[in-house]
């Protein structure tokens, strides 16, 4: 019996092979044996949208910035974002008044 890989879009096991494809139960993404292994940690906002570098993102909720007594306040704009390597969970950011900022990507939505 083969090992079936995960889904690479939303990285639950609930997956079966149906032919040369591999589908996932869950999502319903079908992928070729080889495409699995070139995808790499996807990135996604609190919408499921795509982040890549370089994108625009708001922050969906006010949040306390630790070493900062001023918060994120909802609506504020992220340029230029960067992601970190093998994270899916964290991008890497400047506000206008904050520099150097670590994010969750459950708190921004793609601008």
């Amino acid at each position: 019996m083969s090992a079936v890989p995960a889904c690479p879009q939303c990285t639950l096991e609930n997956t079966y092979a149906d032919g040369a494809l591999f589908i996932c139960a869950d999502c319903g993404h079908e992928w070729a044996a080889g495409d699995a292994d070139t995808s790499g940690v996807v990135v996604r906002d609190s919408n499921g949208n795509v982040l890549v570098s370089g994108d625009t993102v708001t922050v969906i909720k006010d949040l306390k910035v630790k070493g900062s007594s001023i918060p994120l306040k909802q609506g504020t704009v992220i340029r230029n974002i960067r992601l970190v390597e093998d994270d899916a969970e964290h991008i890497e950011g400047n506000s206008d008044k904050i520099k150097g900022l670590v994010l969750k990507t459950c708190f921004l939505k793609k601008a």
